[in-house]
């Protein structure tokens, strides 16, 4: 058993926000707990860098939304360790209209039980099997990662990346987010961070993104105030200060959207006045 002050569930860290996130906890020496459902090439990849960067962590298949597979994931992490740090909920499933069209069509029969699950009802099966060891520990914090989509749904030049299902589910996260920190306070802290439009999710490199006009993509950069998608890299560096410097910070809800929200309305000059 583990003798490691520092520990960590981070799930999806064969991908690229995943992975970040994962590097910068791992980097700073936390035992690493990584569950993993697809994408095997990528989860090869990320088992191959984190072993050549000598980080303590075990990964293991499960579905996470499943509460039997959380479970039996769970009573693997106790095995290994008697508390919880921090547990980043980094899980989600949307379909990009854009790719994958309406719901009516047949490929997407299960899409919208899939999106809820996943982006839903997964965070809440892992949160409920991790607070006893979270509440084990000295300074614990839960991060949910959630989207803008619950915000701005379908409408503006974003629209093209969020489905109904997919907002839908992202809205509800917050309701957990502040359930859980009253649950939880004052032993455990429990925040989120609303992503927008980044590299890897629902921006650069993805096949959404692939498959915009210029012009689509201009759009969306004019209506985001610091003009740019933003980074897997940037979203690590924030999950790394919300839960493990922000002390004083719970049932908070933080946008990192590089101004998206607020760029559909520009700021004219002052008026003269009539006076």
């Amino acid at each position: 058993m583990s003798n490691n002050n520092l520990t960590a569930i981070i799930p999806g860290a064969s991908r690229p926000i995943g992975k970040a996130i994962a590097e910068k906890f791992g980097d700073a020496g936390y035992d690493l707990f990584l569950p993993y459902y697809d994408w095997p090439e990528s989860v090869q990849k990320m088992k191959q860098d984190f072993n050549h960067k000598g980080y303590n962590f075990t990964s293991c298949k499960v579905d996470l939304r499943k509460k039997n597979e959380v479970m039996k994931f769970i009573q693997k992490v106790k095995k290994k360790t008697t508390h919880l740090t921090v547990l980043i909920n980094n899980i989600e499933r949307g379909g990009m209209p854009i790719v994958h069209g309406s719901y009516d069509h047949n490929h997407n029969h299960n899409q919208w039980d899939l999106e809820l699950e996943t982006t839903l009802k997964a965070k809440h099966l892992l949160y409920n099997e991790c607070k006893n060891l979270l509440l084990n520990s000295e300074n614990a914090s839960v991060l949910n990662i959630s989207s803008i989509a619950s915000i701005i749904g379908r409408s503006g030049p974003a629209a093209l990346f969020f489905s109904d299902g997919y907002s839908s589910a992202n809205n509800a996260i917050s309701t957990l987010t502040k359930n859980w920190a009253n649950e939880l306070a004052p032993k455990v802290r429990v925040n989120e961070l609303m992503l927008g439009l980044i590299d890897s999710r629902h921006g650069k490199g993805t096949r959404g993104w692939k498959t915009m006009t210029k012009k689509e993509k201009q759009s969306i950069k004019k209506h985001t105030l610091l003009k740019r998608t933003g980074l897997p890299e940037e979203v690590a560096e924030t999950v790394l200060f919300l839960t493990t410097q922000a002390n004083y910070m719970t049932g908070s809800i933080i946008k990192m959207d590089g101004g998206y929200t607020l760029g559909g309305e520009c700021v004219p000059a002052l008026p003269s006045g009539i006076l």
